[in-house]
């Protein structure tokens, strides 16, 4: 099946608006042609449609007859997708359309992430856009970029610019649960240059490659148990420097802070008189590591390959700090919430590690919701790279969205839920860093509510959308929006 397989799916004035973005290139940092088709939407439908000065979408649709005394409603969404492709899947990103298919009840990609994350939303204010039917008080739909790598759209939105009191999040990804805090976040980045050396004269060189890992998102999916590439790796190649007589020449994992990293690759030289067992010794590895990650990890792979002496290979004093802080720093869940056992309060990903050319960098996404504990871990992580003789840089810290529950429109959306689905709607605060956070900041009046259709791996090539879910969700917003409080 081909894209255009999304056309018929319900409801209709959704999936085609998601099947236009998906024909847009739009990965983070690259998003000037989906930025002009929004605006160009928006002022095709007769609408006030502009970007502010960092790079925003703004469109304003005035109130329906007889809403006109309602609280104004932001529908929020970001224009921008994280950009993951196999290793097998020749794609431009910012050139090439995504390739989508349906299987079953869901939406997924050939080989890329799908874009769904948050290309629904982004549809699904669209649709609210474009309805002349809809009972609704006045609007402003903010479409932000730049979301996946910093936030750097809401992190630039300036005060004055919104004017509504109501902001409707539409990036969460489960249907059914209304989300009213979210995970503060901050970029921790270690760097260290040293001196390469040329490698022993005779030696030889071996690839290692790990791969086959399901990787995803480092905030939804880090209590999951998922492998960690860079961590996986570092563990073989630490075991490799003990028990044969080799030495690293580079290392290279991960490509975004926000994902799981599910590739890593180590180029070492061997002793050709001490590799007797190597072979073996990689297959056992292999075996290993799937049986200790089975059955949440199927697919894993630990491949050795010949490869050309590389010209230079890291010190042995800094190849062995490398690897023994890469071994030491936190990676994963770090803590649950206390009075919220089930969810997870403080975590790591050890997203990209570097080393090559005289350089080393490491690169990982703390979350908390607790900016105490958020603080706390990086000053952990701060002291176990220094310990390595590592400069630490600190950088894009945002605060978590602290919950309100007694916010009149939570109240306004279970009571509209129930009456819709016959059940309540699950409240939750999500280890992630929304928007809202970032966005509360600065406008402190605004009554926030984060919610979505259901997705599953976003930020991974599995990335894919629950059909079924798209239409509740759309539903969902249409009825909130024909309940919203007054003035």
């Amino acid at each position: 099946m081909n894209n255009n397989t999304l056309l018929q799916l319900t409801p209709q004035n959704v999936w085609k608006h998601f099947y236009s973005l998906t024909q847009i290139p739009r990965p983070s940092g690259h998003v000037e042609q989906v930025t002009a088709f929004l605006v160009n939407f928006g002022k095709g439908l007769g609408l006030e449609s502009f970007v502010d000065e960092v790079g925003n979408v703004i469109i304003r649709k005035p109130a329906s007859a007889g809403m006109e005394d309602r609280k104004g409603v932001i529908l929020q969404a970001h224009m921008d997708m994280v950009p993951q492709k196999n290793n097998d899947k020749v794609h431009d990103f910012t050139k090439d359309p995504i390739e989508t298919y349906v299987e079953g009840d869901w939406v997924k990609a050939k080989g890329t992430t799908l874009g769904a994350d948050n290309g629904l939303g982004v549809a699904a204010a669209m649709a609210v856009l474009e309805a002349q039917d809809l009972k609704h008080g006045p609007l402003e739909v903010l479409i932000t970029k730049d979301e996946e790598t910093g936030m750097y759209g809401a992190f630039g939105l300036k005060l004055g610019t919104l004017q509504g009191d109501i902001l409707l999040n539409l990036d969460s990804e489960e249907e059914g649960e209304l989300y009213i805090g979210c995970a503060g976040g901050i970029d921790i980045t270690a760097l260290l240059e040293y001196k390469e050396e040329t490698p022993v004269e005779g030696w030889v060189a071996r690839k290692l490659t790990l791969k086959g890992l399901r990787g995803g998102h480092s905030g939804l999916e880090i209590n999951e148990g998922r492998g960690n590439a860079n961590k996986l790796l570092t563990r073989v190649v630490h075991d490799l420097l003990m028990e044969f007589d080799c030495q690293l020449a580079s290392f290279e994992g991960g490509n975004m802070r926000n994902a799981i990293p599910r590739e890593a690759h180590a180029v070492l030289v061997f002793n050709p008189e001490d590799m007797e067992g190597l072979e073996e010794y990689i297959q056992e590895y292999e075996a290993q590591i799937a049986a200790e990650y089975a059955p949440i990890e199927s697919l894993v792979s630990l491949k050795m390959e010949e490869v050309e002496m590389p010209s230079y290979v890291v010190p042995e004093e800094i190849q062995d700090n490398m690897i023994n802080v890469l071994m030491a720093c936190q990676d994963g869940v770090m803590r649950m919430i206390p009075t919220v056992p089930d969810t997870v309060e403080t975590s790591s990903n050890l997203a990209i590690v570097l080393i090559s050319g005289g350089k080393a960098e490491v690169r990982i996404l703390a979350r908390s919701s607790c900016d105490t504990m958020k603080d706390f871990l990086a000053d952990s992580l701060t002291s176990c790279f220094s310990m390595a003789g590592m400069k630490v840089e600190l950088s894009g810290a945002y605060s978590g969205w602290q919950p309100n529950v007694d916010s009149p429109i939570l109240h306004a959306m279970k009571e509209s839920y129930k009456e819709q689905f016959g059940i309540e709607p699950a409240v939750k605060v999500i280890h992630a860093g929304l928007e809202c956070g970032i966005i509360g900041a600065t406008y402190k009046h605004l009554d926030m509510i984060s919610f979505g259709p259901t997705l599953r791996s976003p930020h991974s090539p599995d990335e894919r959308a629950y059909i079924p879910s798209v239409a509740k969700f759309y539903d969902f917003l249409v009825a909130t929006l024909a309940k919203t409080p007054m003035k």
